[in-house]
């Protein structure tokens, strides 16, 4: 059972990170280079993940942190190649 301070905090960080995906969009849009795009994307995931990880502890489930640990490792790995992609031009050798 979910006692009103946890509540109360559940609410509060989900209204912060949808505060920061909010931005991070802004930045995504807005963003002069193509490396604060970069950034902005990377930042993005790291508060999709944030919120995956918000929803897994409100619905006492352990899924949503396995799905946020896939996410991350796909990130990871994405925002690498891309970069790589941006300074070589081929991500492959």
């Amino acid at each position: 059972m979910n006692g009103p301070i946890l509540t109360a905090a559940l609410t509060f960080a989900l209204a912060c990170v949808s505060g920061a995906i909010l931005l991070n969009l802004f930045r995504l849009v807005r963003g002069p280079t193509s490396g604060d795009r970069i950034l902005a994307v990377d930042t993005l995931t790291i508060n999709a993940i944030a919120l995956i990880v918000v929803f897994g502890v409100a619905w006492k489930t352990q899924t949503y942190f396995e799905a946020a640990l896939l996410l991350a490792m796909v990130a990871f790995v994405g925002t690498v190649a891309y970069c790589k992609f941006l300074l070589r031009g081929d991500i492959v050798e």
